[in-house]
């Protein structure tokens, strides 16, 4: 076995005593666990360690390589004098992306894109220097290779990390794994995020699931769950866990902690042999999750769906199918469409007011709009529509309101308007909880300041996903 060994450390800086100074007292489990950590990695003896961070540069659709010279400090931590400085295993890293790429995994590595012209310093980040901070304690002679995951969906960050194993294997190198990640950052009232009742059982969930090695309950896991908890480390876990698979694994949590709204835990996951691969086992729930969405899917849905897919395809506009229900073809009413690809929003466009024959129209012109024309986003591609969903709001007509009392983000949506500037956003979103979070949105997409003065309007949809 070339994985010899995988883990989950978080990156709190306030776990290095210099940094936290008597704050780092009150996690004291997890610096103890980090600490253990080290020393078997010292054991372990690999020759090289991978780490995924989620603080370096994120990308929709690639994974991403740091090419660069591995160093970096605390300065802005308060502690500059604290420095770190690993070589780099080019080896590895090479094989690692040329297995990637077979795959048709894509990597980017950060010597192809101008980092500092988008304000990136060359230098590791925290998600990398904290976990490393315990390693190099005990143990120092290895290479490194580093790493930031990229939006894609569990089971391709799985997949990655099976690239890793096998790139592993290719190169002969005994290889430990660290998945750099905190969990919830919504754990108290004065947590980072805000207070979310769902971060505690986000940690809970994960927690068990990894205490038993669970990949079937972890990929089960709820998405409005995931978002709600405000985590930073499911991801590299995701990829830590692939790298093992085909494995049989002895699982130990060694700590967990929140005292400061954020979950701190320490994993451990040695292999024992050879076991069972769990990887088309999720690609086959993938697909057959799509196919009882696609079979669950109402009229207004299902047309949207399939014109996009008939654009993307073609690039022809498919005319009003026969057979839709009455009101699609005889009432008139702004329509939202919005796409999302593994519960991240891929495009969103609609109309406040219609601006066609019918809904069913106006469903059409808005889906290739979503789809093709958000300026947030690239044009959706062939081979993304598998995995895309979709969900039409057919609006009720605006009406003014008084007082931010008549709002309510569960039930209405709403509109801000300042001249020509118009703010718009729909109800019933994942993660906006309050009146206040719905409108501040609303007048960053308008271009209105809070200060200013604004006419407010509220409308309720019928949503149809």
């Amino acid at each position: 076995m070339n994985i010899i060994a995988g883990y989950l450390m978080p990156h709190a800086p306030v776990m290095i005593e210099e940094i936290g100074n008597s704050q780092t007292e009150k996690i004291i489990k997890t610096v103890e666990a980090a600490c253990f950590v080290g020393m078997e990695i010292e054991h372990l003896n690999p020759d090289c360690i991978v780490l995924i961070s989620p603080h370096g540069p994120v990308f929709q659709d690639a994974i991403f390589v740091y090419d660069f010279p591995l160093r970096g400090d605390f300065s802005d931590f308060g502690a500059p004098d604290i420095k770190m400085e690993f070589k780099q295993d080019e080896i590895l890293k090479e094989e690692i992306i040329k297995v990637a790429k077979r795959n048709n995994i894509p990597v980017v590595k950060s010597s192809e894109i101008p980092l500092r012209k988008f304000g990136v310093r060359e230098e590791l980040d925290h998600g990398v220097l904290v976990p490393l901070y315990f390693v190099s304690k005990y143990f120092r002679e290895f290479k490194l290779v580093v790493m930031s995951f990229g939006l894609l969906p569990y089971e391709d960050l799985y997949k990655f990390g099976t690239v890793i194993k096998e790139a592993a294997e290719i190169t002969g190198k005994k290889i430990v794994v660290i998945a750099s990640g905190d969990l919830s950052h919504r754990l108290t009232p004065d947590a980072p995020a805000g207070f979310s009742p769902k971060g505690r059982l986000f940690d809970e969930i994960l927690v068990k699931h990894l205490q038993n090695f669970d990949i079937e309950g972890l990929h089960s896991m709820d998405l409005s769950l995931i978002e709600k908890a405000g985590e930073c480390g499911l991801r590299s876990i995701w990829i830590m866990l692939g790298s093992l698979d085909g494995l049989k694994v002895e699982p130990k949590v060694l700590s967990y902690e929140g005292p400061f709204g954020v979950g701190y835990c320490v994993a451990r996951f040695l292999p024992l042999g050879e076991g069972e691969s769990k990887l088309k086992e999720l690609y086959d729930k993938r697909m057959k999750e799509v196919e009882k969405r696609r079979q669950k899917e109402d009229p207004y849905v299902s047309l949207a769906r399939k014109t996009v897919e008939t654009y993307v395809k073609t690039g022809k506009i498919i005319d009003v199918p026969q057979g839709l229900p009455e009101e699609m073809l005889t009432q008139r009413a702004g329509v939202f469409v919005s796409i999302k690809k593994h519960g991240q929003l891929r495009g969103c466009i609609g109309t406040i007011f219609p601006t066609r024959e019918n809904i069913a129209e106006e469903i059409i012109q808005n889906a290739i709009s979503a789809g093709c024309e958000d300026p947030r986003f690239f044009p959706v591609e062939k081979e993304e529509l598998p995995d895309l969903t979709y969900s039409v709001d057919v609006l009720m007509p605006p009406e003014k309101v008084k007082s931010k009392k008549e709002l309510d983000p569960k039930k209405y949506g709403v509109i801000v308007r300042r001249g020509k500037r118009t703010g718009l956003l729909l109800p019933d979103l994942e993660g906006i909880d309050t009146v206040e979070e719905q409108l501040e949105i609303a007048l960053r997409k308008a271009g209105i300041s809070p200060e200013e003065d604004y006419e407010i309007e509220r409308f309720e949809v019928v949503r149809h996903f």
